[in-house]
């Protein structure tokens, strides 16, 4: 009886410090990231640096605050192209992928496609995009694409191929076909590294998006920087910096959400279906 209300006070105590070593945690890189603000802040008053060369945390947060409808009107612009590019990188990247681990002659054939997108200089399309596409969202939209496809289907056809032999062998003594085994086993043992490639791809949607509007828009948050440097307007290049940052954190977060939904959901019913013998 002794020891089971020790353990009981041990398991409380041990919780009580976890929890404890999550909140400080959280309160790490936020009194770091104030600390650097207000050495930013301080430097610049200090040393009287002029405001088209460093301008201070103070009035960027005053502008991103002040001029905030305009600059919501350009981050829904840059949304729906980071959304729609991202979009589409995701309907085009698993499909390939999964077609790339069961053909290994189409695999061979769109490897090297792959990686001669990949390691072409995107800004170097983004004049030509102007000559085929125009300005607008559309542009955008496949810059956002080509960018965020290449780390979906590695990932997708690592994980694909990651599963055991063994597991396989299982599925079809037990009479299942290629795409119940598919469904059953490859899909969900590869559910992490596919998370895995889409949450590198929509940090590089946000960046395919800003380098088209560099180039070939009149509208976003790109825009809004490549107007703002040439009018030397310093606070307001920061200030959609800052707003481009959030943007790019809320993407983030919402391909994080849906990977703690959809992982912890598939490794819960795989369990339950290899607990019942399929």
């Amino acid at each position: 009886m002794t020891e089971t209300v020790m353990t009981q006070i041990q398991s409380t105590s041990a919780k009580a410090v976890t929890k404890k070593s999550k909140g400080f945690g959280f309160l790490v890189p936020v009194c770091s990231l104030l600390a650097s603000v207000l050495l930013w802040e301080g430097i610049v008053r200090f040393f009287s640096v002029p405001v088209y060369i460093l301008p201070p945390p103070s009035s960027i947060f005053h502008t991103a605050i002040a001029q905030h409808q305009y600059l919501l009107k350009h981050a829904i612009s840059t949304s729906w192209a980071i959304f729609l590019g991202f979009v589409w990188a995701f309907a085009i990247g698993i499909p390939l992928a999964t077609v790339m681990t069961f053909s290994a002659s189409l695999r061979r054939a769109i490897y090297p496609l792959l990686i001669v997108a990949q390691v072409l200089p995107k800004v170097a399309l983004a004049p030509l995009f102007i000559v085929w596409f125009g300005f607008g969202m559309f542009p955008k939209v496949v810059m956002t694409f080509l960018i965020a496809l290449f780390p979906i289907v590695i990932d997708t056809l690592a994980g694909l191929s990651t599963v055991r032999p063994e597991s396989l062998m299982l599925l079809r003594s037990m009479g299942a076909t290629r795409w119940q085994s598919f469904w059953k086993v490859r899909l969900p043992t590869a559910l992490p590294h596919i998370f895995s490639g889409l949450k590198i791809a929509m940090t590089f949607a946000v960046v395919g998006a800003i380098v088209a509007e560099f180039v070939a828009s009149d509208s976003g948050l790109g825009y809004v920087l490549v107007d703002a440097r040439a009018n030397l307007d310093m606070v307001m290049v920061f200030a959609a910096i800052i707003w481009l940052i959030v943007l790019g954190f809320l993407f983030f977060l919402a391909v994080e959400l849906a990977e703690r939904l959809f992982v912890k959901g598939s490794s819960h019913r795989r369990s339950q279906e290899l607990g019942a013998g399929l």
